[in-house]
């Protein structure tokens, strides 16, 4: 396991200038956002798009809209608001016809008697009616849209915060199990899912139904013949997008696939675009990159014609209709049946008929997209928190010597698969102790388990004494400090990166850790000095310049206890010299727990712990392990011979 994420589990919450961005975040293989995502695609859910479903819509649903009962009044204006809005917009082509059939009536007067005229009068005053609803109409939809947008923020905020302090309880093996790529589609794009449909979809569903009722409704006061017309096209509009659907279902899972090759080929060229370059295979990536783009367009050509054709589809078969309404109309206004004016209003609504069933379409396959963003998001509430801490447990006062014993401890990740097994050691205050061993020997588990990152399943491990479940978490942890191997920096200032080691340091505090670690001086030979403003991964200095700072930011953090996983071996011989000297400087007076990898670097340990398949095999003294010519002995010379051949 990684410090990253160690240090990341530790706290959850991340750093106060840096961290994951809340713009996306989806990483091409860790899960990608419902509506498309990745640096080449996405867009919202076409006609025929694959949509992801939720396992449980009905639980889920009811869960989400528990977070939106406390705005049950706002939601109530906002279903009102948009009522009105809709009905007042609905009534408006039935107002426009009666304006039409004042001016047919006076034109057809002026052909029977010269002397007549229009009713301007009455023409007027339908207009102003006209006007006023469509002012409404409009009053109504700015406030649906106002009110609704804080109801969605607000929820959105709320749920958002809960699952921040719910990472923060999640312990450690919740992270080592997913990739962070899958914890970050989940914190952001699947929250921005929702929020895009509680701030759009919600609102829209309402005012298509109400729509689409009311269209009908007019319809039917106009004419009942004329609407069984129209409503007879809809079956057929209906099996034509059905049957167009199905076809381009394939092809956008085509679409979908090779956009996800295309997105991962392109995040590997890019983060490792060094070697590519090194070994001159620019030509085969490229080669590589059309090959998969080729493909990309082929899909989502196909995917995008086949879906394309369906509104021309859709519209020749609305002109159908709109031919037979007219064709019926006319008809019906010869003999004096219905007016011009509800001809024109009729052919109006026969034109909305259609859009709010299309809508409605468009919004069941985007809530389904959303709840299934919503569980995702439940997922991570609903996991496994960190045992909780026993009531009234007080802070220790008391400074702490650094005495540490593994008193019968055992562990294993599964319950029924033991890692560790009656674990014996005790550490003296202000001792330094190697742990050694091959890759996967339990290293890096001993010590998540003395900073309590997971429980153990028998056995006690004491601080001076007491034992670590009777201590407050956020105290344990406190008492250590860690310098590991993968450096952990973010995206801020130097002097802002030093300073996390403790809150409140001053500018002094922070220019003495960094004195103490020997990184003062290239500090300041930078252009910024402590305002140099590390990137993303904090490329712009180098491995050895990282670790010097998280060395400074542990000095700065004064701890009891130090974890130092050996973070020599990436670096060259002069930077090793000063993070050896600034590391022995750190260990000063404390007890110290050094994960080594390197034999000859921990010779002077007062206790080396030889670790092999979860177990202490052997420990001692360098001279007394080399004496019992064991484990260790096999290590340490092996890794001698490799020196010497290597020389």
């Amino acid at each position: 396991m990684s410090g990253e994420q160690q240090i990341r589990s530790q706290n959850a919450s991340g750093p106060p200038h840096g961290g994951a961005s809340s713009h996306g975040g989806g990483h091409p293989r860790g899960g990608g956002h419902p509506r498309g995502g990745g640096p080449f695609g996405g867009g919202p859910h076409g006609p025929g798009m694959p949509v992801e479903k939720p396992k449980d819509f009905k639980g889920t649903f009811r869960r989400l809209a528990g977070y939106l009962k406390p705005h049950r009044g706002k939601l109530l204006l906002v279903l009102a608001a948009a009522l009105l809005s809709t009905l007042f917009g609905i009534l408006s082509p039935k107002i426009l016809g009666e304006a039409t059939d004042v001016l047919f009536d006076g034109w057809k007067a002026i052909q029977g008697d010269p002397a007549a005229s229009i009713d301007f009068a009455a023409l007027q005053q339908i207009l102003l009616w006209l006007g006023g609803l469509y002012l409404l109409s409009s009053v109504f939809a700015y406030i649906q849209q106002y009110v609704m947008a804080g109801v969605a923020q607000r929820t959105v905020y709320d749920l958002r915060e809960e699952v921040d302090h719910k990472l923060s309880r999640l312990p450690l093996k919740y992270f080592d199990a997913r990739s962070h790529g899958e914890t970050l589609s989940r914190v952001t794009n699947d929250m921005d899912n929702i929020a895009s449909t509680l701030q759009q979809s919600l609102t829209q569903l309402i005012t298509s139904l109400v729509t689409l009722v009311g269209v009908i409704v007019m319809m039917l006061w106009i004419s009942p013949l004329m609407t069984l017309v129209v409503i007879l096209t809809l079956p057929l509009s209906v099996i034509v997008t059905i049957s167009v659907a199905k076809r381009s279902q394939k092809q956008f899972a085509d679409q979908q696939k090779h956009l996800g090759q295309l997105n991962g080929h392109v995040e590997e060229m890019y983060t490792g675009h060094r070697v590519v370059k090194a070994f001159g295979r620019e030509k085969q990536s490229i080669q590589e990159f059309d090959k998969v783009n080729d493909k990309l367009y082929e899909a989502g050509w196909r995917a995008q014609f086949i879906s394309g054709v369906i509104m021309p589809l859709m519209m020749f078969i609305g002109n159908i209709g709109y031919v037979i309404v007219s064709i019926l109309g006319g008809i019906l206004v010869t003999r004096g049946s219905i007016t011009v004016g509800d001809i024109l209003a009729f052919i109006q609504y026969s034109r909305q008929f259609t859009q709010p069933i299309t809508q409605l379409a468009n919004i069941a396959n985007v809530i389904q997209s959303t709840i299934a963003s919503a569980e995702r998001v439940f997922e991570v509430l609903d996991e496994e928190e960190e045992i909780p801490e026993a009531a009234g447990l007080q802070q220790t006062a008391a400074p702490v010597r650094g005495e540490v014993q593994f008193r019968q401890v055992a562990f294993g990740y599964k319950p029924d698969q033991l890692l560790i097994e009656d674990m014996n050691v005790s550490v003296a205050p202000g001792q330094m102790v190697a742990i050694v061993g091959p890759t996967g020997a339990g290293k890096t588990t001993l010590i998540n388990l003395l900073m309590r990152f997971y429980e153990l399943n028998g056995g006690a491990i004491t601080i001076d004494g007491t034992d670590i479940i009777d201590m407050k978490r956020s105290e344990l942890r406190g008492l250590f400090g860690m310098v590991l191997q993968d450096t952990w920096l973010f995206n801020g200032s130097i002097r802002d990166n030093i300073a996390y080691g403790r809150e409140g340091a001053s500018e002094d505090d922070i220019v003495r850790a960094a004195e103490a670690a020997h990184a003062d001086h290239f500090i300041r030979t930078l252009p910024d000095g402590y305002d140099t403003v590390l990137n993303e991964e904090a490329s712009n200095i180098s491995q050895g310049q990282k670790q010097l700072l998280t060395i400074a930011r542990a000095i700065l953090s004064n701890p009891s206890i130090l974890i130092l996983d050996e973070a020599t071996s990436s670096v060259d011989t002069r930077t090793e010299l000063y993070i050896q000297k600034a590391m022995k400087q750190l260990m000063q007076g404390r007890t110290s727990f050094v994960i080594a990898h390197r034999l000859s670097t921990i010779k002077n340990a007062d206790l080396i712990l030889v670790m092999n398949k979860g177990r202490i095999v052997e420990q001692g003294s360098h001279e007394e392990l080399l004496a019992q010519e064991g484990f260790y002995a096999d290590l340490y010379n092996s890794q001698f011979s490799e020196k010497q051949q290597a020389g």
